[in-house]
């Protein structure tokens, strides 16, 4: 078993950094004092290994499973030779488990979930402590936060890692839905809603994802909102416009903006196609959070219309 020494005593990271990019320079503080007290995972990685791919994300939704009984250091190897020379890794993906300055455990190669998630638990158990109850939905609120923070390329990975080790999850199904629209990966996104279990089709986190996902079509084939609002304005009753303008404005952010046009198209004419401007404020509120602000003021401003 390779020997290493204490550190130099820098500090070590915040117990809420469960999952860091580590580098030779910060290799003793950042795994090797750390897992005197809490289990480290040590993932040898690089950016141009296939299986890499698969196991960095299923082991970093393993370990936010965790819910802190075990942090994770990422080691790409092509910038760290060294540490890599050192630790006698010969082939990629190599994964080390790190407790009480010394490698406990380890493998090479990807490994399936389940194997992933029992290599994780051993660890913990390592450490004196266990895998909490729930795991996965500490897994999921960090997806979530990934997603908010707009790191979606990770936040797909992890929905992903989630769905491998519980294939009936519907708010990963969703998840990853979400985090493919948000990279503009519309058929991915697509292809991931259909392949969810038909039992999920009426969650409301799949039917969340579904409007999205219109609205994201709608927008790869919106015009430019100052030609599309020119046209309002040199057009008032151009109500196609008004539909189109809104769609514009969706498509560019601007959610209350385009909430408020079609207030104003309902408020001309309800009826007009079909109801097509309570429709689409119908889908935008369906792929919103139902206490998101644009949606209780777009609700409680449509619902006066109509009784009124």
């Amino acid at each position: 078993m390779l020997e290493l020494g204490q550190g130099n005593g820098a500090a070590a990271p915040a117990d809420s950094d469960l999952i860091k990019d580590v580098s030779e320079a910060t290799f003793m503080a950042d795994v090797v004092d750390v897992s005197m007290t809490v289990p480290v995972i040590v993932d040898f990685w690089a950016p141009w290994c296939g299986p890499c791919k698969t196991l960095g994300p299923a082991l970093e939704a393993a370990v936010t499973a965790a819910g802190g009984a075990v942090k994770m250091a990422k080691i790409n190897v092509d910038e760290n030779q060294g540490i890599a020379g050192q630790m006698q890794v010969q082939s990629i993906p190599t994964v080390y488990a790190f407790y009480q300055g010394q490698p406990i455990d380890g493998f090479q190669g990807a490994l399936p979930p389940s194997e992933i998630e029992a290599f994780v638990t051993k660890v913990v158990e390592a450490g004196g402590g266990q895998m909490p109850d729930g795991g996965l939905d500490d897994a999921l609120a960090a997806a979530e936060e990934m997603l908010t923070e707009g790191q979606a390329q990770d936040a797909a990975e992890t929905f992903a890692a989630i769905l491998e080790q519980d294939t009936d999850n519907v708010a990963a199904f969703a998840g990853l839905a979400r985090a493919n629209i948000a990279l503009g990966a519309l058929d991915q996104a697509e292809a991931v809603l259909n392949g969810a279990p038909a039992e999920f089709a009426e969650a409301p986190e799949v039917e969340a994802a579904h409007a999205q996902l219109a609205l994201a079509r709608q927008a790869e084939n919106a015009g430019p909102v100052a030609e599309l609002r020119a046209v309002v304005e040199a057009e008032p009753d151009n109500y196609q416009a008004r539909l189109d303008l809104a769609q514009a404005l969706h498509g560019a952010g601007e959610v209350e903006a385009a909430v408020d046009e079609l207030l104003d198209l309902f408020r001309r004419d309800r009826e007009w196609n079909d109801g097509a401007a309570k429709a689409q404020l119908f889908t935008i509120f369906e792929a919103l959070k139902p206490n998101d602000p644009v949606v209780l003021n777009g609700r409680r401003k449509l619902s006066s219309m109509i009784f009124a």
